[in-house]
């Protein structure tokens, strides 16, 4: 199997060595992999699925079956995918985040954006994080748990979807792990500013706060109890309206007043 390793933490992250350490481990089933990585330069948290379309994305090799990207994650998968490397991958990891990436999250995820970009590819893909945000971080837990069941993780795998992965920062000894769904994030975030004398505002975010909404079926709550939480990410958006919406063409609703209590398809007409 040939498997493409990246990260949204940089081509230097202390994760992606110990995820690439573990998937080449014998011991671990790494006879049978080829492993080649390609990660951003510089760390690009927080980028999502950004890509590089005006610019030219640099690829540089550092050594044998490793190379650095001048651009983000989803760059990355993408030139990897599209002949830059000596082999295109049968699979795509990413991470080990430095943080967690449960619920909310994903959405703004370079880790994600990357898994997601294999997706979409139609290439199976894993994105693998580390859930804590303090030091010390233990990331064998996270690299373990991913080589040592690599392929009963791809069983799991489907079409148009990525297997996203959040583990405890903890030893290699093996932990329970269960599926869940992403939980909610409440952000509340903080900006500072100032004026410069260039005539510019600088503004700069910071960490903020953020806030969990309590599911016991959730990543989140998964986590907190010490455990893996293992999600299958839909790839493509999705619409929440009511299926007797679709095909209706477009009308302003009626206000309730004037015609009593609105069903799920009213201000709609063919």
């Amino acid at each position: 199997m040939r498997i493409l390793v990246t990260n949204d933490d940089g081509i230097d992250a202390e994760g992606l060595s110990i995820l690439v350490q573990y998937l080449s481990a014998e011991a671990y089933g790494g006879k049978d992999r080829e492993i080649i990585v390609l990660a951003p330069e510089e760390e690009r948290s927080g980028v999502s699925h950004a890509m590089t379309l005006r610019h030219p994305t640099k690829v540089r090799k550092l050594k044998e079956a490793y190379y650095s990207c001048s651009g983000t994650p989803a760059d990355c998968v993408i030139v990897a995918g599209l002949g830059a490397l000596p082999w295109l991958p049968d699979l795509v990891v990413s991470g080990i985040n430095r943080g967690p990436n449960m619920g909310t999250d994903i959405v703004y995820s370079g880790t994600c954006g990357a898994a997601r970009q294999a997706a979409l590819a139609g290439i199976p893909a894993i994105a693998v994080s580390c859930a804590q945000y303090m030091p010390p971080l233990d990331y064998r837990c996270s690299a373990s748990f991913v080589a040592r069941n690599l392929d009963a993780l791809l069983s799991y795998w489907s079409k148009d979807s990525f297997i996203n992965i959040n583990c405890p920062s903890a030893d290699e000894a093996e932990r329970p792990a269960r599926w869940t769904v992403p939980g909610i994030n409440r952000y509340h975030d903080a900006l500072s500013c100032f004026d410069g004398l260039d005539g510019y505002r600088y503004c700069f975010l910071g960490e903020g706060k953020s806030e969990r909404l309590p599911n016991p079926l959730s990543d989140h709550q998964a986590v907190a109890e010490g455990e893996i939480a293992l999600s299958l990410i839909h790839i493509h958006p999705d619409a929440v309206q009511p299926e007797s919406w679709n095909g209706k063409k477009f009308l302003p609703r009626k206000k309730e007043s004037e015609q009593g209590a609105l069903d799920s398809c009213s201000g709609f007409s063919v």
